[in-house]
């Protein structure tokens, strides 16, 4: 009788073997979402070969070697890209406490499940910005071992001292000096050197992206939700280092300097972004920088933050401030012509929801259309890869399938029941 460890290793085996000998299928979608013109196709035949897209043909097309998959009466889109999210983690009234009594290998379990919930919401792609367990759960992924989306991975975030990523905010004196300030190997940065050092560290540990905390944050234990926390010359350190390596840079920012800056300092993209102002918007336009709304996040801490006891009382005034602001920003950003792509920063709230941040977007007076395209092409755009996020011949199998018209009725995307990544179906029509 096989052990345990052998039985476990027998069904990861087979489990990879599987994925690989992926049958052609020609999927018959009703409609077909283009991501370039971000306009409805009518009916599409997508034909799918070796992961990948061999051909999209008109119609209700016969492909006599391939098996039909009968998406009839449902919209077609590229796989969806949720390009901040934290999978190590979710928030609850225990998450403050349990950076003490849990250790990583329970955060890398739990991501497990977040992962697949991930995946059959309909993303596809992930970028993780900030957390440990991120680049080990993108290897398990990418081998087979589970089942989640293709991840881009920051791994630890780079703050400054007391900033919003500094991992010892909220520790008692005695705390502090048993462990010692942290420093640039644990993402912690107080000059133009110890910025380099940090970038190359990621880079030592298997980052595919950099994140900063130009600012503070809602949810770190630290008064500050919006004072700016680096230098120009600052950022502009990290994102030189980080071109060495072939990263672009994430920069988490709530108050307008600490945005200012950043954009300044040649960041790729600005998440959430709470107080960005008209002037500062101009400035991103003219340097091309990316805005990721978060809007999800917003609306979730502004909620909770009305629950006694979810957050502890230093978190809960920031979090009923700020979040009720981003929506708000989105707004004008976008009738400000500010570049925006789609990310959630689930994590914050449950993994698996993060369609709904399509919804916030459409209410905030973002069209359908241009919501679709953030979580698609635009989010390919951000990562800077050209394979993914639209259904055209040689590109990712990466489809996703909701029934009806999310562009009439963006509350669609909340009822996903087709998912294939990379030519390997994970959810599919019932009856």
């Amino acid at each position: 009788m096989l052990k345990p460890l052998a039985l476990a290793l027998a069904a990861i085996t087979a489990s990879v073997a599987a994925h690989a000998a992926e049958p052609a299928r020609a999927l018959h979608c009703g409609q077909l979402f283009d991501a370039r013109s971000g306009k409805l196709l009518d009916a599409r035949t997508v034909v799918v070969r070796d992961g990948k897209v061999a051909e999209v043909l008109p119609g209700r097309a016969s492909v006599a070697d391939a098996q039909s998959v009968d998406l009839s009466g449902h919209t077609c889109t590229p796989g969806w890209t949720d390009l901040h999210v934290h999978m190590g983690s979710q928030s609850s009234p225990q998450s403050y406490s349990e950076g003490f009594r849990l250790d990583d290998t329970d955060y890398a379990f739990r991501s497990v499940g977040y992962a697949k919930k991930t995946l059959l919401a309909g993303f596809t792609s992930v970028r993780d910005l900030g957390g440990e367990v991120s680049p080990h759960l993108r290897d398990a992924i990418n081998q087979g071992l589970v089942d989640g989306p293709r991840i881009w991975a920051a791994g630890k975030s780079i703050a400054t001292t007391g900033g919003h990523a500094d991992p010892t905010n909220g520790y008692n004196d005695a705390l502090s000096h048993l462990i010692g300030p942290p420093g640039p190997t644990e993402g912690v940065i107080n000059s133009i050197d110890d910025a380099r050092q940090a970038v190359r560290q990621r880079y030592k540990e298997g980052s595919d992206v950099i994140k900063i905390t130009a600012t503070g944050g809602v949810l770190s234990y630290a008064k500050s939700g919006d004072a700016p926390q680096f230098t120009v010359d600052e950022v502009k350190a990290i994102v030189d280092t980080a071109k060495d390596y072939g990263y672009r840079v994430a920069a988490h920012a709530h108050g307008d300097e600490g945005i200012r800056r950043a954009v300044q300092g040649g960041v790729t993209s600005i998440e959430h972004g709470t107080y960005m102002s008209p002037e500062t918007m101009s400035l991103m336009k003219q340097k091309g920088t990316w805005y990721v709304p978060t809007v999800y996040a917003g609306r979730f801490v502004a909620d909770k933050a009305k629950v006694d006891g979810y957050f502890p009382e230093l978190v809960r005034p920031k979090a009923a401030r700020i979040g009720a602001l981003i929506q708000d920003t989105a707004s004008r950003a976008y009738k400000n012509g500010v570049k925006i792509a789609f990310g959630t920063d689930m994590g914050v709230g449950p993994h698996g929801d993060n369609a709904r941040e399509f919804v916030y977007m459409v209410e905030a007076g973002i069209p359908a259309a241009v919501a679709l395209q953030a979580a698609t092409i635009r989010a390919a755009e951000v990562l800077g890869v050209d394979d993914q996020g639209v259904i055209e011949a040689g590109k990712r199998a990466d489809i996703v399938a909701v029934p009806g018209n999310p562009i009439e009725d963006i509350g669609a995307v909340l009822k996903v029941d087709f998912v294939m990544k990379d030519g390997v179906m994970y959810r599919q029509p019932q009856g």
